[in-house]
């Protein structure tokens, strides 16, 4: 039980703790053994999530004896709970009042302030806490970033980076409060600074080449990857940008190096590593000549790429004839997005082209009990199975299909065509060419 106390109440109470084994010289200021029953109970309930009962007990408690800061604090905490908030505040509130340099308790009030989003009584509270920590002054900006007081919000952050270096964290909230603001001069000048005072940070460059980048400064944005590269002749994830400004300078060849360090990087994202190779594949289809790096950055990808990436890759090797290239990346993509129906189709009519008829039938099959609704499952069941010289199932699976067309006239005649087929096969030549008619009736 003692043990269970001391879990509660050590890290939260340091100005509260209770010993009762000797004469009370503490903020509880009893240790009658009602009280401390009562106490017990009451951290016992709150523990099983009993916070009513909970309540019940700290209200006996404080029957008993009102001065102690404890009392209170447990009390705002329980009614939390109870989502009871108005009397959560007038506890936590009277806590603070009893022991205004606890910690505990002004963190308490003041993550029950900004939860009810009452910024102004948050802003008040988290300045009282500033004295305690300085990871509180990051509460502070981003309370000013909230109430939209955003001067405010950059003096703190200021001081914070000149005091601890500068963080991700708070960065990400100065991006905040420049976008907000529209103040992409003083964010350019904020990263200008940086680069200045220290010139051997790569993350300095790398944001301010975005940031001149984004504004449309791309020369500027190339002098600072190239200054980098200067510095840092080993930096990788510099090769990010100078690949894309490689290849609006026509400068392929170190546009093209630049790719294959990304991809081989083991510093860069996969995510980023794509959107480049993905890139790269757009610049192959109009320059086909470079197909060969293409085939290596794709081998040095492998496993990694994502779903948009392979389906690029599957209509670029389709566009060139390439059908079993092409088959063999819509397949790894249909891996990554196995909901997508766009990639099984191609999926699907690639097998027909290569004959795999076997393959196509049990795919197809599979497709029409996912997607019954989609006629173009249906046909090419009928089409395998045709070739596998099983007209009775492609009569079958065909019939069912035409129902699932609406306006595609082009779609009807090949399931017309199919079924003519079918009927041949099974040697009735007055359906076969009935529905050979039809065919030809939709085609011109």
């Amino acid at each position: 039980m003692f043990i269970f106390l001391g879990m509660l109440l050590v890290p939260k109470v340091a100005n509260a703790q209770v010993d009762f084994n000797k004469t009370p010289d503490d903020d509880l200021g009893i240790v009658e053994d009602k009280f401390q029953e009562l106490f017990f109970e009451a951290l016992k309930q709150k523990g099983v999530e009993n916070y009513d009962r909970a309540v019940e007990a700290l209200k006996k408690c404080i029957e008993i004896d009102k001065k102690p800061a404890v009392l209170y604090f447990e009390l705002g905490k329980n009614y939390i709970q109870l989502k009871n908030f108005g009397a959560a505040e007038d506890a936590l509130k009277k806590a603070v009042d009893k022991a205004p340099d606890n910690e505990w308790y002004l963190d308490e009030l003041y993550g029950y302030y900004v939860s009810q989003n009452e910024l102004n009584k948050a802003l008040k509270t988290v300045k009282q806490l500033v004295q305690y920590h300085p990871d509180y002054k990051e509460d502070l900006a981003t309370l000013y970033v909230k109430m939209e007081k955003y001067d405010d919000a950059l003096e703190i952050l200021d001081e914070l980076d000149a005091s601890f270096g500068v963080s991700a964290a708070r960065d990400i909230l100065r991006n905040r409060i420049y976008k907000a603001t529209g103040r992409a001069k003083e964010q350019i000048e904020n990263l200008e600074s940086r680069v200045d005072k220290n010139p051997k940070n790569e993350a300095n460059y790398l944001a301010l080449i975005y940031r001149y980048s984004e504004q449309g400064e791309t020369e500027k944005a190339f002098e600072t990857a190239q200054e980098l590269l200067k510095i840092k002749p080993n930096s990788q994830v510099v090769h990010l940008a100078l690949y894309k400004f490689y290849l609006d300078k026509n400068n392929t060849e170190k546009a093209i190096s630049s790719m294959k360090t990304v991809v081989r990087s083991n510093e860069i994202k996969p995510q980023a590593k794509i959107k480049v190779l993905s890139d790269f594949v757009n610049f192959v289809k109009l320059n086909p000549q470079y197909e060969k790096d293409l085939v290596e950055a794709t081998a040095l990808l492998d496993g990694t790429a994502d779903a948009k990436t392979l389906t690029d890759l599957g209509l670029y090797y389709l566009n060139k004839g390439d059908k079993e290239n092409a088959l063999k990346n819509f397949q790894e993509a249909l891996k990554l997005d196995s909901n997508n129906f766009s990639i099984l189709k191609n999926v699907l009519m690639l097998h027909i082209d290569l004959k795999q008829y076997d393959v196509a039938k049990a795919k197809s099959e599979l497709a029409i009990q996912k997607y019954p609704a989609q006629p173009l499952a249906y046909l090419v069941n009928g089409v395998a199975l045709n070739a596998l010289q099983q007209p009775k199932g492609a009569i079958e699976t065909l019939e069912s299909g035409l129902d699932w067309i609406v306006d595609d006239t082009n779609m009807e005649a090949n399931f017309y065509g199919e079924l003519a087929k079918a009927y041949e096969l099974l040697n009735n030549t007055t359906k076969a060419k009935s529905f050979m008619d039809k065919a030809n009736a939709l085609k011109s």
